[in-house]
Order: structure tokens, then sequence, then C-alpha cells
């Protein structure tokens, strides 16, 4: 073939263009990895706000347990519930080798399923620090709740408050945590500016939303302590 004053083989021709289709190619295959690292970093982001929610969620329903454990004045299996027992070399929560009931407004039976283990959950009761005192009557174990006096009920009620700030710091920690993943997420190309600043109001609104439900937890415990 005859291109101006040269002749230039045709073969050659041939493999010019088919160089410069496949620099067509690579520009398509460019794109597409493009897109699918923005989709990927969207669906990350996606799952870090799940996986946030998640975490608060059980950051409250520790808090709540915690809050369970504190007694008021009535009977409330509740308040056994951090209580362990050496059992043959074995340490067990009390609700896996007893029943336990509120027998009435003030007392609390337990049960034990294997009653050769009452002495060994007697004993856990006393170094359990709940200000009880089990009573035995060899087949099962009686707590009485002694009324609480108003200076008693102040500070279980500042307890609850110091539980409360914890299950608080717990989802401010699980906020932070996400929004720095994804401020990555951003910092890497896998997330637009605009998404990522949307994902992290996404999470502060999870934040206020489980910080909201301990404060209406704390206030009910509070008012439930209080109330004689």
């Amino acid at each position: 073939v005859r291109v101006g004053s040269q002749s230039v083989c045709a073969s050659h021709l041939c493999g010019v263009r088919r160089s410069a289709c496949v620099g067509d190619g690579s520009v398509g295959r460019r794109r597409s990895t493009i897109v699918r690292a923005a989709v990927d970093g969207e669906e990350s982001a996606a799952e870090l706000t799940k996986s946030a929610e998640e975490r608060m969620l059980k950051s409250v329903e520790s808090t709540k347990a915690n809050f369970n454990t504190i007694r008021t004045g009535r009977a409330n299996a509740g308040i056994l519930d951090r209580v362990v027992v050496n059992y043959y070399d074995t340490d067990c929560a009390i609700n896996t080798l007893a029943s336990i009931s509120a027998s009435s407004a003030t007392t609390l039976t337990i049960d034990p399923y294997d009653k050769s283990a009452i002495a060994a959950i007697e004993r856990a009761l006393m170094e359990a620090d709940i200000g009880l005192t089990p009573n035995s009557d060899g087949n099962v174990i009686r707590l009485t709740i002694p009324q609480l006096t108003q200076e008693r009920r102040k500070e279980l009620a500042k307890q609850v408050k110091g539980l409360a700030e914890e299950g608080r710091v717990a989802i401010r920690n699980i906020r932070r945590d996400g929004v720095d993943k994804v401020k990555k997420l951003e910092k890497d190309g896998d997330l637009g500016k605009d998404q990522s600043k949307s994902v992290q109001g996404d999470i502060q609104k999870l934040t206020d939303k489980y910080i909201k439900m301990i404060d209406g937890a704390t206030s009910d415990k509070e008012k439930d302590i209080l109330t004689v």
C-alpha cells in the first residue's frame, strides 16, 4: 500500500488498527473498573452503616441488662444476672444452675437443679456483693429484698447514671469508628465526597436515635428506683 511517497505494508496498517482497537478496549476496561470501585464503595458504606446500627442496638440492650442488676426494693431475678458460681471448677451463671423466681414482692427463691450445688451457690451469692444474705433450707435458697432507704435509692440512681454514660460512650465510639472508616473510603477514592457526607450523616442519626433510647431507659429506671 502506498501512503504519500512511502510504501507501507498492509499488515503493518492492520497492526496499527488492531493496536487502536486494543487501546479503545483498555479505556473501556478502565471505565468499568472505576464504576465497579464506586459500586463497591457504596456497598461498603451501606455495610458500615448496618454494622454500626447493629452494634449500637447491642450497646442499648447491654445497658438495659446492666440496669436490671440494680435492685429497686422489689424482687427481680435480674439482680442476679451477674452472679457467677464455681461449679466443679467451672464458672457458671447462676441462672444456668437453678430456676430463679419472685415468690413474693420482696422474696427471690432459687431452686438448684442439682441440690449438691447449694453450698456453691450460697458462697457465690455472698461473694457477689449484692447486699443480700442467702437463707437455705437444704433444698432452696431464699433472698429477702430489704426496703431501700431514701439515701440508698439516691446511691443506686447514681449507679444507673454511671451505667447509662458507659452505654452512651460505647455508642459514640461506634459512631467514631464508623465515620473513620467512611472517611477512609473517601480518601481511597472508593466513595465520593457527597456520598461520604451523606453516610456520615446517617451514622450520626443512628447515634442520636440509640442515645435517646438509653436516655429513655435511664429515666424509667431512675423513676423505678426512687418510687417508694
